[in-house]
């Protein structure tokens, strides 16, 4: 893996985001899980033992298809497993919706961004006011630059093409099965752990990114690096909170609380309580963060292979 492609990867990324119509690995995988996990729950049950064989199974094809094909695809494999122009993308369809029309509208507005908030957001969304729909969108950015931009490129410095293709295999896998319901907490007890492993240091980076990010574009850099040492741990997840309590502490906003992810219930401590209930200038500003702290990360990723070289 060299640095120009490295660059190369993520200018194709902000140029092109990822096209609806276009094959995306991503959606293979997707694919690959839902089979694979079929037959395990079919041979060995709703085990822990089930889990991680579809674990083994997913991750290990998923490298394996990317480590044999030939190196000339790693510009593909680096571009398409990005995902920072299709976050702003979806994100900001959601406050476009929010910010537009007069009340009427707006309350219309606000049930169309609700739907639109399911497509990047793990959790229901039916009950949602305009703020609860800022803070999840605000929340899903942040996190999201930690599992779609700043891991990847993690694991890319670390071991190429096959190494960021495994992660997302397994960053997938928790998506779709590591929820703490009765159908996947066995299944998807080995995803959600292993995913916790995997994002522990790009979670961490994630926040020393939006702290410098902050300090760019002239937000609160301090109170990014404050709230999120101070606030971070706080967090169920032992990673969401990092990059989540820096974006909170940048923008000035309240994150956190009550949300529901498929009808379970996650009651979470605020990070930065003492901040505003997220608005429509907090929605501009995290446009803004999103990009300066994906640009930090991916000039640290380009400097970081230079020098190796």
């Amino acid at each position: 893996m060299t640095w120009p492609l490295v660059a190369a990867a993520v200018a194709l990324d902000l140029l092109l985001g990822d096209p609806r119509w276009a094959p995306h690995p991503v959606r293979a995988i997707g694919w690959w899980i839902a089979r694979v996990e079929r037959t395990t729950r079919r041979l060995l049950g709703a085990t822990r033992w089930a889990g991680v064989v579809l674990w083994l199974a997913v991750v290990g094809a998923t490298t394996a298809v990317v480590y044999l094909l030939p190196r000339w695809l790693d510009l593909y494999w680096a571009y398409s497993l990005l995902a920072i122009g299709s976050l702003d993308r979806e994100s900001r369809r959601v406050v476009r919706l929010l910010d537009g029309g007069d009340i009427a509208e707006a309350r219309r507005a606000q049930a169309e961004a609700r739907r639109a908030l399911s497509w990047i957001v793990g959790r229901d969304t039916e009950r949602l006011d305009e703020s609860a729909i800022r803070r999840a969108v605000i929340e899903t950015v942040s996190e999201n630059l930690s599992d779609g931009v700043v891991a990847p490129l993690f694991f890319l410095v670390l071991g190429g093409a096959p190494a960021m293709a495994a992660y997302k295999a397994v960053n997938t896998l928790d998506s779709m099965v590591g929820y703490r319901n009765d159908h996947w907490r066995d299944v998807g007890w080995f995803s959600a752990k292993a995913d916790d492993a995997a994002n522990w240091i790009p979670a961490r980076l994630t926040a020393l990114f939006v702290v410098l990010g902050a300090a760019l574009m002239r937000l609160n850099a301090s109170a990014a690096w404050r709230v999120a040492r101070r606030d971070a741990t706080s967090q169920p997840s032992p990673n969401a909170g990092w990059p989540e309590a820096a974006f909170a502490g940048a923008l000035g906003v309240r994150l956190g609380g009550e949300s529901s992810y498929q009808a379970v219930v996650s009651r979470k401590a605020s990070l930065n309580p003492e901040g505003r209930p997220p608005d429509r200038r907090a929605s501009a500003q995290s446009r803004k963060l999103l990009y300066a702290t994906a640009l930090t990360a991916a000039l640290a990723a380009v400097a970081a292979i230079a020098w190796g070289a």
